[in-house]
């Protein structure tokens, strides 16, 4: 089926996308999975080609346009090249919004030109050692000591927590924490008492940093608080509907590169004398990934342009993103499997696909986190 939802605009962008992809990514990205880190001149690469920052104001340095189908364009395009270690996508979609819509002016100028340049690469901390999804388990802690902040805690599962240049921490600003006692702490690089663990040996996603991070007397200063004070909660939720978007949209377009390239695979790979697809259980494992393919992507595309029009609720960002995540992680499976022992080689875009992939219906909010949003929307 043709997809209906994207303009010329949106297409050269795309272009535009792949030939960063070519120039930029893919020629190091074997180096960046051996280093487990990307370079700071690929995100600075990004800066100069206008990848970063596309709905920030153009007055700091990005694209002004908050269409949430470039974000898409840029989500698919990543995806398809097997490149998710420069994670684009958390910078520009899950800590923007942040930035942009929390930031006072001050802030703003302070950070926003380097967000969009490339020089200044962000990330958030929510997770800890001993609390992911549950937000009321959060331990850290942002004391108010009049002229500061005074953070202590630790962090875990931080994407980019290496190379970040700017942190927004969720702490606890009250004793009990919970939905109204967490606020959002920027820290950045160079604070005293800020140090990073080690950087996490994952299983995919090799390139991604991702670490642990320590907060020991950190002092940060007062105007370093997003948002409202007590109000972490509230911006959170606010957000989310925009992460599991994207995550969404990065789950059906490997999907569909799976079956793209499983495809060409079982056309050419013979076995007892003829190509596997000319076997009728491949034709029959073809055909129900292409459908479910199909119908997802009819979901995601509905939603994509319900996101960019300022009309997509939590609920239906929750479907959307554990129902694509969950194809994902079904079509990897069983396109390694049609793949044979080839599948299991780390040469094969397929085995690559299923490691990295395997994380999607985890971050953002696990598949059961999704479907308990879902269960209680209905069930109230």
């Amino acid at each position: 089926m043709q997809r209906q939802i994207f303009t010329e605009e949106h297409e050269a962008f795309r272009e535009t996308v792949r030939t960063f992809l070519t120039k930029e990514v893919l020629p190091h990205y074997e180096q960046w999975e051996k280093d487990g880190i990307v370079s700071r001149g690929a995100w600075l690469a990004a800066g100069r080609q206008g990848l970063l920052g596309l709905a920030v104001p153009e007055e700091y340095g990005g694209g002004g346009n908050t269409d949430f189908r470039y974000s898409a364009v840029l989500a698919e395009e990543f995806t398809r090249a097997g490149a998710p270690g420069l994670a684009l996508g958390l910078h520009n979609d899950i800590i923007g919004p942040y930035l942009t819509g929390l930031a006072t002016d001050e802030q703003k100028r302070r950070w926003l030109p380097g967000f969009c340049s490339g020089e200044t690469i962000t990330a958030i901390a929510m997770t800890e050692p001993g609390a992911g999804s549950d937000l009321q388990a959060i331990r850290t802690t942002a004391e108010d000591k009049g002229d500061h902040w005074l953070l202590n805690g630790s962090k875990t599962f931080i994407s980019n927590g290496i190379l970040a240049d700017l942190v927004v921490v969720v702490a606890r600003t009250t004793p009990e924490g919970g939905a109204k006692g967490l606020s959002l702490i920027v820290v950045e690089r160079g604070a005293e008492g800020f140090e990073r663990g080690r950087n996490l040996d994952k299983i995919g996603q090799k390139s991604q940093d991702t670490a642990e991070l320590f907060f020991n007397d950190v002092r940060v200063p007062k105007e370093n608080l997003l948002g409202e004070r007590d109000g972490a909660f509230i911006h959170l939720m606010t957000n989310l509907a925009q992460e599991r978007m994207g995550i969404a949209v990065s789950g059906i377009a490997a999907a569909e590169h799976l079956l793209e390239i499983t495809t060409k695979y079982v056309k050419e790979r013979e076995a007892f004398g003829r190509p596997l697809s000319k076997l009728q259980h491949i034709r029959f494992e073809i055909a129900e990934m292409a459908t479910e393919c199909a119908v997802t992507r009819t979901f995601i595309d509905r939603c994509i342009v319900d996101h960019s029009d300022g009309t997509l609720d939590a609920v239906h960002a929750s479907m959307a993103k554990w129902w694509a995540t969950e194809l994902q992680k079904r079509a990897a499976d069983r396109c390694l499997q049609l793949h044979g022992g080839y599948g299991y080689m780390a040469e094969y875009p397929v085995a690559r696909a299923f490691t990295d992939g395997r994380i999607q219906t985890i971050y953002g909010g696990t598949t059961e986190i999704m479907k308990e949003i879902i269960g209680r929307s209905l069930l109230a």
